[in-house]
């Protein structure tokens, strides 16, 4: 088996194949710990409240109470969560809440005994630790902070470890492919383009509104410079710069959310207790179009007619491209196209000849 630092880990399962989960750190496990001491103590008040009523009603002496006493505090710091992770796979309430998962190291799920031994070692030397508590809580953090697979004590002794089982929630906002640029964009080579620049590219997409022109063009050339020399092959002649910067960033998002979707079908195969069925996207009549038809696309041209998907390289300078996200049909549209300097004046409307040009 592989090990990796960070917040991801390789694990080989038993069909000798590698896969990578996400590794649960102290953050996600002590959240998920208060979450199971909130309900222990719930379960505590119960049992407290039944033994009340029980050692009322019986006249129970003090060995009985002592009795019911130690019964309790087995249930509740050994019973529930042995009881929890055998029979939900590996969740405890709290786990459950922030989407944990207990698993065995070589990626199965956990039985009654790698439950046991992770409750008897908590209890006795983690949480609520009756030999030392201090020192024996000090010793389960760091040991949790330095294994690469954040594994506390009670994994250790029993061979276990804790991962994600939800994926982070993606950014809420990815561009669309211009369509007349889809056929180029399947050419891309985005081996050189590195997450800090189409970071920055996906930011200026997406608050372009929120800059004023000649800044906005300035910035948007550069970018697209800057895209242009770590991407091949260079963009068309004829496409303004907004639509290159948004076909590299729109290809690049579906090339990854392709290689999620392969290594998912793999692990769902090889794995299917670690994954759910796949979600499934309802398709809701959008409000305002009649018969819950598709609303227009942002990049539609005027008048509503989509641009042709495979337009001849000659005719895209041509081309009636799309108002930017950013702008509504009467504002100042700077174009950068072909990658040349931006021009302060817009492209709507031919600029003022120089006093030289008119002479």
């Amino acid at each position: 088996m592989n090990a990796q630092g960070g917040s991801s880990s390789r694990l080989v399962n038993g069909e000798a194949v590698e896969l990578e989960v996400r590794v649960a750190r102290v953050g996600s496990r002590v959240l998920a710990l208060l979450v199971d001491i909130a309900v222990q103590a719930g379960i505590a008040l119960v049992l407290a409240m039944v033994g009340g009523v029980l050692i009322t009603t019986v006249r129970a002496d003090a060995a009985l109470e002592g009795a019911l006493l130690t019964v309790g505090i087995v249930l509740v710091l050994v019973g529930y969560p042995v009881i929890c992770e055998t029979l939900s796979g590996g969740r405890t309430v709290g786990k459950l809440a922030v989407g944990l998962r207990v698993i065995r190291d070589d990626g199965g799920p956990v039985r009654f005994r790698h439950a046991l031994t992770r409750s008897l070692v908590s209890v006795a030397v983690e949480w609520p630790g009756l030999v030392l508590p201090l020192v024996t809580w000090i010793a389960s953090l760091a040991t949790m902070l330095s294994n690469p697979r954040g594994k506390r004590l009670g994994d250790l002794a029993a061979g276990t470890m804790v991962i994600h089982e939800r994926t982070p929630a993606s950014w809420g906002w990815v561009p669309g492919m211009p369509l007349p640029l889809a056929s180029w964009a399947a050419t891309l080579d985005l081996t050189g383009l590195d997450d800090d620049l189409a970071l920055a590219v996906r930011h200026f997409l997406a608050r372009g509104h929120g800059l004023a022109e000649p800044e906005r063009s300035r910035l948007g050339q550069a970018l697209a410079t800057e895209v242009a020399a770590a991407t091949t092959p260079p963009p068309p002649p004829g496409v303004p710069g907004w639509a290159y910067l948004a076909a590299v960033l729109a290809e690049r998002h579906r090339r990854a959310a392709h290689r999620l979707a392969r290594a998912r079908a793999v692990t769902a195969t090889l794995w299917p207790g670690l994954t759910g069925p796949p979600r499934r996207v309802p398709s809701t009549p959008r409000p305002g179009v009649p018969g819950g038809a598709p609303a227009p696309s942002p990049w539609s041209a005027p008048g509503g007619a989509e641009p042709p998907a495979t337009a001849p390289a000659a005719g895209w300078a041509s081309h009636q491209w799309p108002t930017p996200p950013w702008l509504n049909p009467a504002a100042e549209q700077a174009d950068w196209t072909g990658l040349r300097p931006p021009p302060v004046a817009s492209t709507l409307r031919r600029p003022a000849p120089e006093p030289h040009e008119s002479a």
